[in-house]
């Protein structure tokens, strides 16, 4: 029963840590493709289509190396509330992001380009063929004309976790699709060569247009690790509380321990065992049943989560937002979050059971056989 109890307790925590890690490095791999700021436009609290003319302003700053702009916006599906999201790229642009070069990097551009076609995620590509969208998507447009758009093929499925809910299209079909007028886009984004700069660089932005949002790479990292560290942290709470209780109940165990096994380590004892062999003994049992335990629950896990994708426990993490997401997790392992978890059971396991023997062992023998 111990031996179980402690393999489902590091199970669940470690396929926490596991999950959190991964979409933790997973957000850093993607944050670093992306530009270094964003700047939009406000208006009522909220942001809006964004002045080309803007790029002009921003090129100006010293310092600022690449200006680019970005086109995207969400297209809701009728009676469902479910949503795409578009982002219109210009496939010839030098300025489009590391990660959106990875992905159209492979792409027959000349074949793409042929006719109007895209390139969607695997849960836009379910929701299309549930749909019965097999090979093209009947979008409309703001004035309710009907477009119709090609499916081109897939997102990677490496990249799930991202593109689920993303479509892929040129420019001038987004823009169309979106409504967003020719002189206009959805954000401004931007590069600083000199990462000692993007204090200056931010200030000077800021000074630009009183209306406008800047948004640093930095704040978004930052928040995105206060996201997914607040809820590993709330099952570590929830860990050592378990792990508390289940501690007390063991050591419990053995400090009303039964007449069996006061008579046995009295027989060792009157069989020449010192209290240090005793201890030894109940010691090495202890480390070999938390031990193996720990090994056990973090395979079980690692298992459970990068090779089944952690069934239920990854929606709480995931939610359950737009369309349904398929999540695959990238193996991704904190080497010291791991370290410190086993530290943190073995030794409240060990010293739970050992204290308990010693009280026990210190009895005189012919005592403990009564």
């Amino acid at each position: 029963a111990i031996f179980i109890i402690s393999t489902l307790l590091i199970f669940l925590l470690s396929a926490t840590l596991f999950i959190s890690s991964s979409l933790q490095e997973e957000l850093k791999r993607s944050l670093r493709g992306e530009s270094d700021f964003i700047i939009q436009k406000m208006r009522a609290g909220k942001a809006t289509q964004t002045p080309l003319s803007w790029s002009e302003d921003v090129a100006k700053i010293r310092g600022v190396s690449a200006v680019g702009s970005r086109i995207y916006g969400k297209y809701l599906l009728p009676d469902s509330g479910k949503y795409f999201t578009i982002i219109g790229v210009d496939f010839f642009d030098e300025q489009v992001t590391q990660n959106l070069q990875n992905i159209i990097r492979s792409l027959d551009i000349k074949k793409f380009l042929e006719k109007e076609q895209m390139l969607v995620g695997e849960g836009v590509k379910r929701y299309m063929h549930k749909h019965h969208f097999d090979d093209y998507f009947h979008f409309f447009t703001p004035q309710g004309e009907e477009k119709k758009v090609f499916i081109y093929h897939a997102l990677p499925k490496t990249s799930n976790l991202l593109t689920n809910d993303m479509i892929l299209m040129p420019q001038e079909t987004a823009r169309e699709i979106l409504g967003i007028p020719q002189d206009q886009a959805s954000d401004i984004i931007l590069n600083v060569a000199n990462e000692a700069e993007r204090d200056n660089v931010a200030f000077k932005l800021r000074a630009l247009h009183f209306d406008a949002r800047i948004i640093d790479k930095r704040d978004l990292q930052s928040a995105y690790d206060a996201y997914y560290s607040y809820k590993s942290g709330l099952f570590l709470l929830l860990f050592i509380l378990t792990m508390s209780t289940f501690m007390l109940i063991l050591y419990q165990r053995y400090a009303m321990v039964g007449s069996s096994d006061k008579k046995e380590i009295s027989i060792l004892r009157m069989m020449g065992w010192s209290i240090k062999d005793v201890l030894k003994l109940k010691l090495y049992e202890t480390l070999f049943i938390g031990i193996f335990s720990f090994c056990l629950g973090v395979i079980l896990s690692y298992i459970f989560v990068f090779y089944l994708d952690a069934p239920l426990l990854r929606d709480i993490f995931l939610g359950f937002g737009n369309l349904t997401l398929h999540p695959h997790f990238s193996p991704f392992i904190d080497g010291g979050i791991l370290a410190s978890l086993f530290l943190f059971f073995i030794l409240p396991f060990t010293l739970s059971v050992i204290i308990p023997v010693w009280r026990i062992a210190i009895i005189d023998p012919y005592e403990g056989m009564k």
